[in-house]
């Protein structure tokens, strides 16, 4: 059989491209993984340079586990709405099965991720590596909810505690900014309701901080 030499090398040439532009694509995806997980690292004051490497590359591994879970989440979705187009309810239960599946395999990724840290560094460390993750809205919101209402009792700041809790450790899985922030926001909405049945009113309290804060 004779091989048209031209078109073999074209054939070749856009192989090699697409396999370079590939790659290239990977090694920037890694590079921002990398420069996010040093800085929150960064904050740990660990000295210990193999140690250092080692909780870092555990993060990056994160990173890049929970972005192929999303993609792979939000492809398989996708094909599920083509699959079931015009079938509303097969839908619908189709993506409940799906994505409870798809959940209860992000639990998993959680805990082994908090497994490993947990085999390199202390307890205080983890909290800040979670807190680096979620850009710091725990503390920021805890510390907001004090100054705002001062008179907060010690179990109704552990109740807010509580729910900013639970929403970091979801937000720590979410695929991105948007979807983080919006996590806090939902538990941020249980918080209102909870303190509004303990009898504030939070655009009083609101109004009241504003005032302070100008002053």
């Amino acid at each position: 059989m004779k091989v048209n030499m031209k078109w073999f090398a074209g054939i070749l040439l856009m192989f090699f491209v697409g396999k370079g532009f590939a790659q290239t694509e990977e090694e920037k995806y890694l590079q921002v993984i990398t420069e996010r997980s040093d800085k929150i690292v960064t904050t740990l004051g660990i000295t210990d340079s193999v140690k250092y490497n080692q909780v870092r590359d555990v993060l990056v591994n994160q990173y890049a586990t929970l972005n192929a879970h999303h993609e792979n989440r939000e492809a398989e979705i996708k094909k599920l709405k083509g699959t079931f187009a015009g079938q509303k309810e097969a839908l619908e239960e189709e993506r409940t099965k799906y994505e409870a599946k798809e959940d209860a395999a992000l639990r998993e990724i959680h805990h082994t991720f908090l497994e490993a840290l947990g085999n390199l560094i202390q307890s205080e460390q983890i909290e800040k590596i979670k807190d680096g993750m979620t850009y710091g809205v725990l503390p920021l919101t805890y510390g907001a909810y004090q100054d705002m209402i001062p008179s907060l009792t010690s179990e109704q700041k552990a109740r807010i505690l509580v729910y900013l809790t639970e929403a970091r450790e979801l937000a720590m899985d979410a695929p991105g900014s948007k979807e983080k922030h919006g996590v806090f926001g939902k538990y941020k909405g249980r918080i209102n309701n909870y303190l509004s049945s303990e009898g504030y009113n939070l655009k009083e309290e609101g109004d009241r901080w504003a005032e302070r804060r100008a002053k």
